[in-house]
């Protein structure tokens, strides 16, 4: 249902907040953490996945799925932006890279290893390493190998299950794909969409929340 000024009624679509600030939406119907709505969405993208890996812009999580799709348990990492996608962008400012060239480059070649994965610590070590000349590939070779390796460990802790999904923004490095894999020796489930696996599970939760209340005509 549509008004007159060609916006969605409020009244017609349940919203359903989710996130850090799903709190401070007056609007929402449900408020339901990006947990829940993470595995409700690669649930609906991969539905035989079991584990998820999540990188974001400011956090990276894990979450283990049952066979229905339920969470069964979690980890996060939000204490800093070490390996997300505010980190890879501003090593790929630092380093002169367009964000999408950065996370495309070969896995493969040489590489130099980084030994802080902190943000500020990382910037001043990459710094220091372009100063002494060090190619810049083999920087970024180094930075997306330290994500992948910090991924796999946290993968590890949690008891990782197979198939393994991996969503968010960060998802869309085809490099980094390739080197998780490597290091957790399984192939790595993706989508086009999988960038958006909190908000389409946030959207479904409402629609089925919605169904069960006999409100869609």
């Amino acid at each position: 249902m549509y008004s007159s000024t060609g916006d969605v009624s409020r009244s017609s679509v349940p919203v359903v907040a989710t996130g850090y600030g799903r709190k401070s939406v007056s609007s929402a119907k449900r408020r339901v953490t990006e947990i829940t709505c993470h595995g409700r969405g690669v649930r609906w993208m991969a539905p035989h996945a079991r584990t998820v890996l999540d990188i974001g812009g400011q956090d990276s999580k894990v979450i283990l799925l049952g066979e229905d799709g339920s969470v069964e348990d979690f980890a996060m990492n939000d204490k800093c932006a070490a390996g997300t996608g505010r980190f890879l962008q501003m090593m790929a400012h630092v380093l002169d890279y367009d964000i999408g060239d950065f996370g495309s480059v070969d896995p493969w070649g040489e590489f130099q290893p980084i030994s802080s994965m902190c943000a500020v610590f990382a910037e001043t070590e990459v710094v220091g390493h372009l100063a002494r000349g060090v190619d810049r590939e083999s920087l970024v070779r180094g930075l997306l190998r330290s994500i992948a390796s910090r991924s796999a460990a946290m993968l590890a802790r949690i008891g990782m299950k197979e198939p393994l999904f991996f969503s968010g923004g960060v998802s869309r490095s085809p490099s980094l794909v390739r080197l998780i894999g490597r290091e957790t020796d399984c192939e790595i489930l993706t989508s086009d969409r999988s960038q958006f696996a909190g908000a389409i599970g946030a959207a479904l939760i409402g629609w089925e929340d919605e169904e069960r209340d006999g409100n869609h005509t």
